[in-house]
């Protein structure tokens, strides 16, 4: 844990920050005067997330978004050490298990990715709303990590394309529903950024016709920034989905 700067004034919650796209973003909002409640299942590495930027003010929070009990304890965290809430970046995720033919699926691992990806978005926009309906001054703006997968599915990843097509209606829904209290909700899009999940990606990695392709990355700064341009503009003014990809992936036109 990191004490809070006393100029700080913008406080933000980064769920699955202690790998990949949350951990890139959560170091980007700390490097740029943020405070930031990292979030995650494992404490130890939520704690090297906060070790990026030493001088960032921050905590870890262990936290599996599927509980809602646990998701209740993190918002209570954020509010004891913090005060109020102006960002949820909804990112923690899961692809599910990979090469597994839909007729093979487990019910286990299709809930599995329902849980984490759709159920957990939903209690912590829920706890986040709830938070920013209720403080003075009022508002506060949540973003959600959608995927490519939520226009384009992959071969094989029913589960993981069914849960990020839903966070679009979850944004939508939160976008409306947010207007009267000045909460903000906007989605990223993001396709072929360089992490663990997606290193498949520069050894081959099945396509829609069956064959087996090295796709282009991108670094995941890239999207980081996006994330932090999406979260400091004004409530008065929103990103409501933006897409960011390796410029040359396999996604406009057919390859």
């Amino acid at each position: 844990m990191n004490a809070m700067h006393p100029k700080q004034t913008k406080i933000a919650v980064v769920t699955g920050a202690g790998s990949g796209i949350g951990r890139a973003v959560a170091a980007e909002l700390l490097r740029t005067g943020w405070s930031v409640a990292l979030a995650g299942r494992r404490t130890e590495t939520l704690e090297e997330t906060a070790a990026l930027v030493p001088e960032g003010p921050s905590i870890a929070v262990r936290a599996d978004v599927s509980r809602p009990d646990d998701v209740a304890a993190l918002f209570a965290a954020v509010h004891d050490h913090f005060g109020r809430l102006d960002l949820l970046f909804n990112n923690a995720g899961t692809f599910g298990p990979g090469g597994v033919p839909l007729e093979e699926l487990p019910y286990e691992a299709w809930r599995h990715v329902v849980d984490t990806n759709l159920n957990g978005a939903f209690l912590c926009a829920q706890a986040a709303y709830r938070r920013m309906k209720e403080q003075d001054p009022q508002g506060g703006r949540i973003i959600n990590n959608g995927s490519i997968s939520a226009h384009t599915p992959r071969p094989q990843s029913i589960a993981y394309t069914a849960t990020k097509h839903a966070l679009t209606g979850l944004t939508k829904s939160l976008s409306l529903d947010g207007r009267p209290y000045r909460i903000a909700c906007g989605q990223i899009d993001i396709g072929n950024a360089a992490t663990d999940m997606t290193e498949r990606m520069r050894t081959g990695t099945l396509q829609a016709n069956g064959e087996l392709a090295i796709e282009p990355v991108m670094d995941v700064a890239d999207v980081a920034r996006t994330v932090r341009h999406m979260a400091e503009l004004p409530l008065e003014a929103n990103v409501q989905f933006a897409t960011v990809l390796a410029t040359t992936m396999p996604y406009v036109g057919r390859g």
